[in-house]
């Protein structure tokens, strides 16, 4: 009895909530991306590629218009219930064969003369596949709205920064100064490179039609009279246009392409915007502190330290860029696929898609609020330049002392008046001129302005204007929108930017 209860509780509390609510997945709980990649959105994309396929055979002529209509109008997720066929999946290793009676029950309801229509000539596989290319185009115009508004902040952040002098950092110790401008330029130029990435991808994205082997002899036994490659043809591009998809040059059930390439560039966009999450959380550091996250009630609160403000979204957005690259692993891995159709590789893609849509989706958004409030402060990083004393711009130094002594002998002074320093606890200045080799060379005033870090950043400053003036762009015209989506998001108006001056 006693060891009873938990399992009936446990049964109950799994029968009251969402088998998925994102509980451990807080990087894409109530996200856009969440929601498009829902179990709902996805059964309603499945009824969108039925309903546009009967539509594509009506225009075709190989189905009466009135049945398309009907078949069109009944395919509402909202009319069949998404965990019964989840359930029933259980006996046909997909969701389709349960969706197809469920959607043949509602349209006989309404019209039975209709029903007879649907799923004529298809395959399971046509229109999961379908309907996981309307989820992915949804989402990656989601993901991309986001992500050209996240490039128009780190763009507002390069330009205010653009000489800010802060320490270049290599193998996690201070190399030579450069500017906040460069590394905000930088995360942006990530950013674009992903979005570019996804929109060329969700341009590209195909419909599915094969029928059961991939020869569509299940479509053309309904054709009728006429060249058959014609009326295949029209069927398919037809069937594009009513999904707001590519039409493919051959049916893809074994050719997985569109699903790795699918994996590889959302690995690409949480790949950089892991880049900008690592900086932060390396700069947010307590004895850093040349960046804070934007500041919210409750945000990044310890439950034991009271102190405490953590870096939460960076965190979350780490967490996403170190999973998504390992599930596109998998779908890549997919492309080795047996037969025809496989028996099991084909099913074992759909989680890994999910999950890299709406982790790089809950990424992307996440991102868009850390750029848009992230405080920035130089008076700190003026600070930290200053913690070796001047070595941060010795390699300056040498390259001054180079043409008079010689390169080798230039470094080897270099390098021990570095370590002389270090182990004084003196500025390097000081060292310097104490130095028999240098006497009468340098005017203190000389040996300053070469020690100040501002005066060594390169071409930071002009890199940070090319960057801005080449890739100034934030949105672009919208391509196609797929069947029951929406189209391509503008960036969204001009973002404000906390900063605390530059320097």
């Amino acid at each position: 009895m006693t060891d009873a209860t938990p399992g009936a509780a446990a049964s109950a509390a799994a029968s009251a909530c969402p088998p998925d609510s994102g509980l451990l997945s807080p990087v894409r709980a109530g996200t856009p991306a969440e929601a498009a990649v829902s179990d709902t959105a996805w059964l309603q994309a499945m009824l969108d590629a039925e309903a546009a396929l009967v539509r594509a055979q009506a225009r075709c002529g190989t189905v009466p218009a009135a049945a398309a209509g009907a078949i069109t109008a009944a395919a509402r997720a909202e009319h069949l219930d998404v965990r019964e066929l989840a359930l029933a999946a259980r006996e046909t290793a997909n969701p389709v064969v349960g969706l197809v009676k469920a959607l043949t029950a509602v349209v006989a309801e309404r019209s039975p003369e209709a029903a007879e229509y649907v799923h004529r000539g298809s395959t399971s596989q046509d229109i999961f596949d379908t309907g996981a290319m309307l989820v992915a185009a949804r989402t990656l115009r989601l993901i991309g709205a986001d992500l050209r508004a996240t490039a128009e902040a780190l763009g507002a952040l390069a330009a205010a920064h653009r000489d800010t002098v802060m320490a270049g950092r290599t193998l996690a110790l201070h190399a030579v100064p450069t500017t906040f401008g460069l590394k905000a330029a930088g995360w942006r130029q990530l950013v674009l490179e992903s979005a570019e990435r996804l929109e060329r991808t969700a341009d590209g994205l195909p419909v599915s039609l094969g029928g059961a082997a991939g020869t569509l002899a299940g479509y053309l036994q309904y054709a009728g009279e006429g060249d058959p490659g014609a009326v295949l043809d029209g069927l398919v591009s037809t069937f594009a246009e009513e999904t707001g998809l590519a039409a493919p040059v051959l049916p893809w059930h074994a050719l997985r392409t569109p699903v790795a390439d699918l994996g590889a560039a959302l690995a690409h966009t949480a790949g950089a915007l892991g880049k900008i999450a690592a900086d932060v959380l390396v700069l947010a550091r307590t004895e850093i502190g040349e960046v804070a996250e934007p500041a919210a009630a409750g945000r990044g609160a310890s439950s034991a330290m009271p102190h405490k403000r953590n870096p939460v979204l960076a965190t979350l957005i780490r967490s996403a860029a170190l999973q998504v690259p390992a599930l596109a692993s998998v779908l890549t891995q997919c492309l080795a696929t047996e037969d025809e159709r496989s028996a099991g590789v084909w099913h074992t893609e759909w989680q890994p898609l999910r999950e890299c849509l709406r982790l790089a989706g809950g990424a992307a958004h996440t991102a868009l609020e850390l750029v848009r409030g992230l405080a920035v402060h130089p008076e700190r990083m003026r600070a930290n330049l200053a913690a070796t004393g001047g070595q941060i711009v010795s390699e300056r130094i040498s390259a001054v002392l180079a043409p008079l002594l010689g390169k080798a002998p230039a470094k080897d002074l270099l390098t021990y008046a570095s370590q002389r320093a270090a182990d004084t606890s003196r500025p390097l200045a000081e060292v310097l001129g104490e130095l028999p080799q240098l006497r009468g060379v340098f005017t203190p005033a000389e040996l300053t302005a070469l020690l100040d870090p501002a005066g060594y950043t390169g071409l930071a400053g002009p890199l940070v204007d090319r960057a801005l003036a080449g890739r100034a762009r934030t949105d672009r015209p919208s391509g196609r929108t797929p069947s029951g989506g929406r189209p391509t998001a503008a960036a969204g108006s001009h973002s404000s930017v906390h900063h605390q001056g530059a320097t």
